[in-house]
């Protein structure tokens, strides 16, 4: 019953609701946030335990609280309901019926003061194999081809998957876990105060600036975040594309996918959002100080950070929604890596210049060698 959960609901109130649970070991623990489709009234955060790891529960008089629309996180009603009008009431309390059934679950609830509703939710499809239709692009000499001869750099952005299968998911969604608000407040807290012994800056996280600097960083150095990892370069996503692919194991059908996403007409089309979580369902542009970081600028890098568990889902409803294409891919055979990789250190683009230390240069002569 782990994992991201979103679907609409419908009673006294509409709107949709994102349900994220983490296995806690003897039960779950997460959150559901309610947002509204009427947008002069509150939106609502709860918080979700449950006693057992059982497919059902029911929470009563659970505490509910009003999400604050200037900060995105739960306040106090008292503190809030100045924004809202004066004929609006909110309780703090609701009961809860919860019901799962493989990928799909029911859910009703009813509050002190008889609001109520009831609906239902999907889980995430992220593990699934990807559903993006490749272009029409099939070969190495091809892809050099096209990008040699275009000029896309700056509008769009490219990160590399040794798998065309896979869907774009970030590290932290792939441990398994969704529940951002408790990574936030607990993981990170300890982590920041173990590598501030590491970092010669030691990062202010209440400074969205330097939070995201630290963030970007300790995902450059292989920690989950909800960050993913992009460049500006077709050509360095080619090289993330085919790193980690052993010549030895590749399967006849095996492609590696360069992803590629216009990031001009995303963030004219979609607010770009500051916050991780709690925040309505959002993928948001991150290009973050390259503090004590010296891999972002030979790798042309930059982020996304999300809340969302299956991004391509999520991309996929809103070009539907505007008739746009925002996001589309490559696939080139396996079987070209040594091609690839050849090409590209003609190129410049190597584990010593992308990974500027021993590490990077090991792993450079590495592939020289070997």
């Amino acid at each position: 019953m782990k994992g991201q959960w979103i679907g609409q609901y419908s009673g006294t109130n509409n709107g949709f609701v994102v349900l994220n649970l983490d296995d806690v070991g003897t039960h779950f623990e997460g959150f559901a946030c309610a947002y509204d489709n009427n947008p002069e009234l509150p939106n609502t955060f709860v918080p979700i335990r449950t006693t057992d790891k059982s497919p059902r529960f029911t929470l009563t008089n659970t505490p509910i609280a009003p999400i604050d629309p200037t900060t995105s996180e739960p306040g106090q009603w008292d503190v809030v309901k100045s924004r809202f009008g004066d004929d609006i009431n909110f309780t703090g309390s609701a009961d809860v019926e919860f019901i799962a059934d493989g990928n799909t679950a029911s859910f009703r609830w009813k509050t002190s003061i008889s609001t109520n509703g009831q609906g239902v939710l999907a889980r995430s499809a992220a593990h699934l194999p990807s559903k993006i239709v490749p272009l029409p692009i099939k070969s190495w000499e091809e892809f050099k081809r096209h990008f040699l001869s275009s000029s896309p750099q700056y509008r769009m952005i490219f990160r590399g998957q040794e798998n065309s299968q896979w869907r774009l998911r970030t590290h932290f969604h792939r441990t398994g876990r969704t529940d951002l608000t408790r990574f936030m407040r607990q993981d990170i807290s300890v982590l920041h105060q173990h590598a501030s012994a590491l970092t010669k800056h030691i990062y202010n996280l209440e400074r969205p600036v330097e939070n995201a600097a630290f963030f970007s960083l300790v995902q450059h150095h292989g920690f989950p975040t909800p960050l993913l990892d992009w460049t500006y370069s077709p050509f360095v996503a080619a090289y993330f594309a085919f790193r980690n692919i052993k010549p030895t194991t590749i399967g006849p059908e095996q492609s590696a996918r360069i992803h590629i996403f216009n990031k001009e007409s995303w963030c004219h089309d979609y607010q770009q959002v500051r916050k991780i979580d709690p925040a309505p369902l959002h993928v948001s542009i991150l290009e973050p100080m390259a503090i004590d970081n010296q891999r972002m600028l030979p790798q042309q890098a930059l982020s996304t950070v999300t809340n969302i568990d299956d991004i391509e889902t999520y991309i996929n409803f809103c070009e539907q929604s505007r008739s746009t294409r925002y996001l589309e891919a490559i696939d080139i055979p396996a079987s070209e890596r040594l091609k690839v990789m050849s090409d590209l250190s003609i190129m410049g683009i190597t584990a010593a210049a992308l990974f500027p230390g021993l590490d990077g240069l090991c792993e450079h002569m590495k592939e020289r060698f070997f």
